[in-house]
């Protein structure tokens, strides 16, 4: 949806709501690499829209999602994988191995496999999101076209964060146009190419 009531506002608890929804996607070893950058003041919105190259979501959405990507993601093992434990989901002993294991692995990966991986997982959020925030009644829109390296300007974030996408989330003004999708017998292949 790109057209937005920009008169109608989701509460910050309503958005909170969402996201908590949200993260109970799955990730590369539960290290959950997504961090949220919740937009919902105008002035900020109007520095982002030249960002976004103009794209008027950007100003008439309740809210925008920009999803980063935790580069570091590992350092929170010890609170991920001690949850574990106070849930009674895993031992004490199987939890510090998962946590020398992530630790170990996350970090000797080389630098573009590791984005791979936190691309990979911010996009499971990211559809996750999409879902709740339409099953809440409200639409929502991906974006991959805006500048990254000028987002991390405009909120200074570091390199720990990669922005993958920013998610504009509200109610739709107009209708979506329709599109079509390739036929399931053109894109799948059984037991081999």
């Amino acid at each position: 949806m790109r057209k937005y009531d920009s008169s109608f506002l989701i509460s910050p608890e309503e958005i909170r709501e969402i996201l908590e929804i949200a993260t109970k996607a799955p990730s590369s070893s539960n290290m959950q690499p997504w961090r949220f950058l919740v937009v919902t003041d105008p002035e900020l919105k109007k520095k982002l829209h030249p960002i976004a190259f103009n794209q008027q979501q950007v100003l008439e959405a309740s809210a925008i999602v920009i999803v980063l990507g935790d580069l570091e993601m590992y350092s929170l093992s010890d609170k991920i994988y001690g949850a574990a434990v106070e849930a009674g989901y895993m031992t004490e002993e199987v939890a510090n191995n998962f946590m020398a294991n992530s630790t170990k692995y996350y970090t000797s990966l080389p630098p573009e496999r590791l984005k791979e991986i936190v691309v990979f997982d911010t996009g499971l959020v990211a559809m996750q999101i999409m879902l709740t925030a339409r099953a809440k009644g409200y639409d929502t829109v991906p974006m991959g076209g805006y500048n990254r390296d000028q987002v991390k300007d405009l909120f200074q974030i570091s390199d720990r964060y990669l922005p993958t996408l920013m998610l504009p989330i509200g109610k739709a003004a107009a209708d979506g146009h329709p599109t079509t999708r390739l036929s399931v017998d053109d894109i799948t292949f059984f037991n081999g190419l």
